[in-house]
C-alpha cells in the first residue's frame, strides 16, 4: 500500500472521530495529515511527510483556536435563557421588605431581589436573572 493512501485512511479515521467528539481541533489535524498524504504523493521521504502533517496540523490548530470559532462565547449564565427555563417568567410579589420578598414560585419558596433600575411595589415582575437561589426580577 503506497505512504499516500496510508496517509489518507488516518486522516479519514480521524474526520470519522471528530464527528463523535464535536470539537474542529481533530479536524485540524486530519488536514495536517492530508497535506503528509500530499507530501507522499510529491515523492518526499517519510519522515518529511511526517514533518508537513505535523507542521500544517499544528499551524491549522493554532489559527482555529486564534478564531472566534476556537474559543467559546462568554456570557452571563445567570441571564441565559438558553442555560435556564426560569429567565424571562413571571412572578407575583405581594409584599417588599427593603427590596427583598419571599414568593412561591414553581412550588417552593424563593428570596427575591429587585434588579438593577426596578421599582419595589406590589405586583407582577419579570425574571432576569438567578443568583444560587434568589430571583433578581424587573418591573413588568
Amino acid at each position: 500500500m503506497n505512504d499516500w493512501v496510508l496517509w489518507m485512511v488516518m486522516a479519514g479515521v480521524l474526520v470519522a472521530f471528530e464527528m463523535f467528539t464535536g470539537t474542529f481541533y481533530v479536524l485540524m489535524v486530519a488536514i495536517g495529515m492530508g497535506f503528509g498524504a500530499l507530501a507522499a504523493l510529491f515523492g518526499m521521504s517519510v519522515p518529511v511527510q511526517t514533518l508537513v502533517a505535523a507542521a500544517v496540523g499544528l499551524v491549522a490548530t493554532f489559527l482555529l483556536h486564534r478564531s472566534r470559532f476556537g474559543k467559546p462565547a462568554r456570557g452571563n449564565v445567570a441571564r441565559d435563557p438558553n442555560v435556564n427555563i426560569d429567565i424571562g417568567q413571571r412572578v407575583t410579589v405581594a409584599e417588599w421588605q427593603g427590596g427583598k420578598a419571599r414568593v412561591m414560585y414553581r412550588g417552593a419558596l424563593w428570596d427575591v431581589e429587585l434588579g438593577q433600575g426596578a421599582i419595589a411595589e406590589a405586583g407582577s415582575f419579570k425574571i432576569v436573572e438567578i443568583q444560587g437561589n434568589r430571583l433578581i426580577v424587573a418591573n413588568s
